[in-house]
C-alpha cells in the first residue's frame, strides 16, 4: 500500500470547503445500513450526501461530486482500505478524510498512518460504537464558519423548475416494529448540485413563495399516496405545515375538500412546530373539529423543553405529540433526555394523544422510549427518508427491520 501511493502523492494544499454553498461528503462503507445512518445525520447538518462501497465508485463520485469530506468506514471485511487511500491520493483530493473502525483496529491506525504520510488531510478517526452526537461533533468544526446562504436557493425558482419532491421517512409502531405511517420531507433535486436539503431552500415566513411550497406539499403528498395504493403500499401520511398558513382564507376548507374519497384512506397528519403550535392553540382548536369531520388531523412536531405551556389546559387539538430528536437520540444514555421524553408521554395520556419519538438512532434508544410508553417512532434506526419509488418498494415489507 505504501509503495503504490508513495509513487503518486505530491504536495497537496489541505483545505476543506471548496465551494460556499453546501459542503459535500462522501460515505464509504459495505454496509448499506451503516452507509444510510452516517449520510442522515451529515445531511442533517447541512451537507449534501453522496455513498459508495468500492474504490471504482469512490473514483466516479470525486470527478462529479467534488466532495470536502470523506468518511472511510474500516472493517474487517472485503473492503480494502489501500485501494480507496490510492484512489484519493491519485486524484488529488484536497479534502479531510475520517476514517470509521474499531478502537483498537491495526488496520485504522494504518490508514491514519500511510494516509498523512502522503499528504491526505486525516481527521483524528472516529471508533465504533458510536453515536450520532458523536459524529456531529467529529465533523461540525469543518463546516464553514460564515453562516449559510439562507435560502441558497430560492424555493419561487425551485418551483418554477420541478426541482422538488417528497421524501419519505417510516413512522413505526413501538411495539411491534410494524409500520404505521410516514413522514412526507420536502427535498431539492437541483440539476447542478444534485439532492439540497432543506435548510438550503425553506423560505422565511414572510416570503410570497411561502404558501406556494405548503401548496405543493399537499398537492404532492396526496398525489403520492395514490401511487402508493396504486402498487398496493397505502400508508396514512403526515406532512408539516406552518401555522400561518392555515389561517389563509379558504386554506382550511380546500385542504378539506382535496381529501380522498377512497375507503383505503386512513387520514391525513398535518404536523405544526411547537412553538408555532402552543402560541396559536385558540385558532388551532378552531379548526381542528372541522377538519377532523374529513379525516385530518393535527399533530404538535418537535415537543421539548416547551412541554409544561401544554400543561394545565382543558384539552388541546392535537391527536399526537412528537418529542423532538434532541431529546430522544441518545436517551437511553441520558437521564435529563430521558426525564423529557417521560414527561411528554404523560402529557400525550392525559389528553388522550399519540406519543411520538422522532430520532431514534440506537437499540438503546428504541428500549426506552418503548418502556416509557412512546406510541410511534422514527428514526435512522428504520432507515433515512426515501424517494417515493424507494419508499414504495420498502414499505412492501411491514415489518422494519435495517438490512446490510
Amino acid at each position: 500500500m505504501d509503495n503504490v501511493i508513495g509513487e503518486i502523492a505530491g504536495p497537496r494544499l489541505k483545505t476543506f470547503g471548496q465551494r460556499k454553498m453546501t459542503p459535500r461528503v462522501c460515505v464509504v462503507d459495505s454496509k448499506r445500513h451503516l452507509r444510510a445512518f452516517m449520510s442522515e445525520v451529515l445531511e442533517d447538518l447541512g451537507f449534501v450526501t453522496s455513498e459508495c462501497s468500492s474504490a471504482s465508485e469512490l473514483r466516479a463520485i470525486l470527478a462529479a461530486d467534488l466532495p470536502d469530506l470523506v468518511l472511510l468506514g474500516i472493517g474487517a471485511d472485503r473492503v480494502e482500505p489501500g485501494q480507496f487511500l490510492e484512489v484519493l491520493v491519485r486524484t488529488g483530493f484536497q479534502g479531510k478524510v475520517l476514517a470509521v473502525g474499531a478502537r483498537d483496529s491495526i488496520v485504522v491506525k494504518a490508514v491514519q498512518q500511510v494516509g498523512g504520510e502522503y499528504g491526505l488531510g486525516m481527521l483524528p478517526p472516529l471508533t465504533t460504537p458510536f453515536a450520532a452526537d458523536t459524529l456531529r461533533e467529529r465533523v461540525t468544526m469543518l463546516l464553514p464558519e460564515e453562516p449559510a446562504p439562507s435560502p441558497a436557493v430560492h424555493v419561487g425558482e425551485a418551483l418554477h423548475g420541478g426541482w422538488l419532491e417528497l421524501w419519505y421517512q417510516s413512522k413505526v409502531d413501538a411495539r411491534s416494529l410494524v409500520r404505521r405511517g410516514a413522514e412526507a420531507k420536502v427535498r431539492m433535486r437541483h440539476p447542478t448540485w444534485g439532492v439540497v436539503p432543506p435548510a438550503y431552500f425553506i423560505p422565511e415566513g414572510h416570503d410570497p413563495f411561502f404558501c406556494e411550497l405548503s401548496e405543493f406539499v399537499i398537492e404532492r403528498a396526496l398525489q403520492d399516496w395514490h401511487y402508493l395504493l396504486e402498487r398496493q403500499t397505502a400508508v396514512d401520511l403526515s406532512i408539516n405545515l406552518p401555522a400561518p398558513y392555515l389561517r389563509k382564507p379558504q386554506a382550511v376548507r380546500d385542504l378539506c375538500r382535496r381529501m380522498p374519497m377512497h375507503p383505503a384512506f386512513g387520514g391525513l397528519t398535518i404536523e405544526i412546530a411547537s412553538n408555532e403550535a402552543i402560541n396559536d392553540l385558540e385558532f388551532l382548536a378552531e379548526i381542528a373539529r372541522e377538519m377532523s369531520f374529513h379525516n385530518i388531523g393535527l399533530s404538535i412536531d418537535n415537543l421539548g423543553a416547551n412541554w409544561p405551556e401544554l400543561m394545565g389546559l382543558d384539552r388541546i387539538p392535537f391527536i399526537k405529540l412528537k418529542a423532538g430528536r434532541q431529546f430522544v437520540a441518545g436517551c437511553g444514555n441520558d437521564q435529563l433526555k430521558r426525564t423529557v421524553c417521560r414527561h411528554i408521554v404523560e402529557l400525550a395520556q392525559g389528553y388522550g394523544a399519540r406519543a411520538v419519538a422522532e430520532g431514534i438512532e440506537s437499540g438503546a434508544d428504541l428500549a426506552t422510549v418503548s418502556e416509557l410508553g412512546f406510541d410511534l417512532v422514527q428514526g435512522y434506526l428504520f432507515g433515512k427518508p426515501m424517494p417515493l419509488k424507494k419508499f414504495a418498494q420498502a414499505a412492501l415489507t411491514p415489518t422494519m427491520m435495517q438490512q446490510e
